[in-house]
């Protein structure tokens, strides 16, 4: 597992109300463990909601089950974002935050070139290649991080599924909840 890498739950993780349908940005990897955000799935919050000193509002997701107190960022710009920390190319995580909402005010970062998540997902030494190894995420190496990572959210998972082909066919246009079909 490499950061800059993107999980696909599997479909059938639907049980799992936090990881169902979700796609993982892997930004940290390292000897104790892996760091990933939810990229697809927006929270109940924006910045407006939880940064009062904003005057723009953006979007938060929900980036995952640990630490949700904490708002965490992911952008594409390090050169305006300090301390920012390298995922792969040109996505970056965490920075200077005064500094960002500074930015944010003077109308010098845009929607498309950062996104916010409350909490992240976290997984221990061992504990991410296990699930992979257990067929509860489907790797993907090779993904244009960038877009993928800014783009709409609705369709991402889906998109991945219809791209794979075969036995995920039938998952695309299930429900969510397969109780309500």
């Amino acid at each position: 597992m490499k950061k800059g890498y993107v999980l696909f739950a599997e479909p059938t993780t639907q049980h799992d109300l936090t990881f169902n349908r979700s796609v993982v940005l892997i930004a940290e990897q390292n000897e104790t463990g892996t760091i990933g955000f939810i990229i697809n799935k927006k929270s109940d919050y924006s910045t407006i909601d939880l940064i009062p000193e904003l005057n723009i509002n953006f979007t938060i997701y929900n980036g995952g089950p640990v630490e949700k107190e904490n708002l965490y960022f992911i952008h594409k710009i390090p050169s305006l974002i300090k301390n920012s920390i390298k995922i792969k190319d040109n996505l970056y995580w965490g920075g200077n935050f005064d500094l960002v909402v500074e930015l944010i005010n003077e109308n010098k970062i845009k929607n498309n070139e950062i996104k916010f998540f409350l909490g992240y997902s976290g997984w221990e030494k061992e504990q991410l290649n296990n699930e992979i190894q257990d067929k509860s995420w489907i790797l993907a190496k090779k993904e244009n991080l960038e877009k993928l990572a800014f783009q709409e959210t609705i369709s991402i998972w889906k998109d991945k599924l219809k791209k794979i082909g075969g036995k995920y066919l039938l998952w695309i246009n299930s429900p969510e909840n397969p109780q309500h079909n």
